[in-house]
């Protein structure tokens, strides 16, 4: 058995790393300098989306010996709307940090990693079938899977952060549900530490948010965020992307080629995050290469989530400012519970159900965007 790993992000790595533990060496390309080799951002692990398991970084440290560091824990999530505030306190998650620095996630995991990556790598995936038995593809997007017509595209999402320096708490961390600056879409704070932290606004493309502004976009949400936070942030570095890809692939294995990450469909489209997901994912394909188990039926649970993320999206789309007010003022009481009770539900089925009585107050308009 020859194995290729066409990417080196979470879920080739992973894969590369539960590969090692049984035997098998695999030949890693990744086609760019080094792992992680993009911008810098914030992410999180949050429990209550990777229900029933309640601590992803314990779960992938004792069964599956992958040790992952956070910035932090999560004890705080503050969500504003236009005009009201929740907050909701508990073991919540971790904050993490991806992008070229030496505690991301990619390089955590690389030093984990006895495999040679083959950096600045031009191979296509048609050339690694010549020469390896079984092909991993962690290519990181959706395009590759859509090239070899195994995906479909549910939309795109274009998004705007920055790098801000200031005062924060790095066990808090803080999402805004306000149509006024993410039409569609959604907003927030990651810290990555007590003097920076990360700030993104990510709205999907949809034709009648095409005309946009992104710039001026920002500018309103950098000012909520200063305002929220009762202090004077400075941007020390910025990026934006456009018609970012999120769906999933039809078939995750097709013959000897595994779909792994986000060309399996990593990416859960409520809020973005993946993570958890691209880990998991690479661990079932080498599970399948080492015999322990069959990769399409290991893979069934993160598809189901995948499906229930996008159930959700698409109800939180039709929410205008005036329901968000009603979601988040909702938050404050037994709502706010339940997410707390990751363990025992499955939270994005149960949100799902939640959101159905705030959208019929108002009935299902699609006049929410509330820009000037």
């Amino acid at each position: 058995m020859k194995v290729a790993i066409m990417g080196a992000g979470l879920s080739g790595l992973a894969c590369g790393i539960i590969l090692e533990q049984n035997g098998i060496h695999p030949t890693i390309v990744e086609n760019r300098r080094d792992v992680d080799d993009r911008f810098v951002n914030g992410e999180i692990f949050l429990n209550a989306l990777s229900a029933p398991i309640n601590d992803s970084i314990a779960y992938f440290a004792e069964n599956y010996n992958i040790y992952l560091q956070p910035v932090g824990n999560i004890k705080e999530l503050i969500i504003y709307s236009e005009n009201e505030k929740a907050s909701i306190k508990g073991d919540l998650g971790f904050n993490v940090i991806r992008g070229r620095r030496n505690d991301s996630l990619c390089h955590q995991m690389k030093k984990q990693l006895k495999s040679k990556i083959i950096y600045n790598a031009e191979h296509t995936y048609e050339e690694l079938l010549k020469e390896y038995t079984h092909i991993v593809l962690a290519t990181g997007d959706g395009a590759y899977s859509e090239r070899l017509g195994n995906y479909k595209r549910d939309l795109t999402v274009s998004l705007k952060g920055a790098i801000v320096e200031g005062r924060f708490d790095p066990y808090t961390t803080i999402a805004w549900l306000d149509n006024t600056f993410a039409p569609m879409g959604y907003s927030y704070l990651i810290p990555m530490s007590n003097t920076e932290a990360n700030i993104v606004i990510a709205y999907p493309d949809y034709p009648q948010n095409n005309q946009l502004d992104i710039n001026l976009l920002f500018e309103r949400f950098f000012q909520r965020v200063q305002d929220n936070l009762q202090q004077t942030l400075k941007i020390v570095d910025d990026f934006q992307i456009t018609n970012y890809i999120i769906g999933s692939c039809d078939k995750p294995r097709i013959g000897n080629t595994f779909f792994v990450g986000n060309c399996f469909g990593s990416i859960m489209p409520f809020l973005g995050f993946g993570q958890h997901t691209a880990i998991l994912s690479g661990v079932y394909a080498a599970y399948d290469l080492c015999g322990k188990g069959t990769y399409e039926e290991l893979i069934k649970t993160l598809d189901h989530s995948y499906k229930n993320s996008l159930a959700l999206r698409r109800s939180m789309e039709k929410l205008n400012n005036q329901k968000f007010d009603v979601l988040v003022k909702s938050l404050n009481g037994s709502v706010g519970k339940i997410l707390l009770d990751y363990n025992k539900i499955d939270y994005l089925k149960i949100i799902g159900n939640l959101l159905k009585p705030i959208i019929s107050v108002t009935g299902n308009d699609q006049t929410h965007n509330n820009l000037p």
